[in-house]
């Protein structure tokens, strides 16, 4: 096992029409990609992660509390994943290569275990889908590259609701983090 696919924060609350912080229709867009994605990597034995963001109901002392709405709270359905791939992930949860990895911050790097994870499975190159481009992937791509890790986006996996900030990344990815873009 040397690559890894991570799904970062495809859940309702970030994607679904009525979601706490949704990015909508380019969220829902990428479902078919990134489901086609995940079986795949299942497929293949690969590791994959779901990178899921998580929220206390009232938490004053998060910084993001400053900046957006409360979502992905624990325990409701805003924080399940979105569409096809929860079920996706349901049916495959209890594989040893398919982990739930709750964090708190941006990257999924930040206060988790996900680098310990990685290394212990010889996992050299990184695929990223997901939302948002431009905030979450972003931060779970420059930490990805500040440990050394390849990092592979695929363009048609990501997705946010700043639609300039989305292409900008793209092309920050490429210029600044040595990602493929594919």
């Amino acid at each position: 096992m040397t690559k890894a696919l991570i799904n970062i924060d495809y859940t309702n609350d970030f994607v679904a029409n009525n979601g706490a912080l949704t990015c909508g229709e380019p969220g829902q867009k990428i479902e078919q990609e990134i489901i086609r994605l995940t079986n795949q990597f299942i497929d293949e034995k690969q590791y994959v992660v779901f990178a899921i963001d998580l929220h206390e109901e009232g938490d004053q002392y998060h910084p993001e509390t400053k900046l957006y709405p409360p979502h992905n709270i624990a325990e409701t359905a805003g924080r399940q994943l979105y569409g096809g791939l929860n079920k996706l992930y349901e049916k495959y949860a209890k594989l040893q290569h398919v982990q739930w990895l709750d964090k708190t911050r941006y990257s999924a790097f930040a206060g988790t275990n996900l680098e310990i994870k990685l290394r212990e499975r010889g996992v050299t190159e990184v695929h990223l889908v997901g939302v948002c481009t431009d905030i979450c992937v972003l931060h779970t791509a420059v930490d990805a590259y500040n440990k050394g890790f390849e990092i592979v986006i695929h363009e048609k996996a990501v997705a946010s609701f700043n639609q300039i900030g989305h292409e900008w990344e793209l092309t920050h990815f490429k210029n600044c983090l040595n990602a493929r873009i594919v």
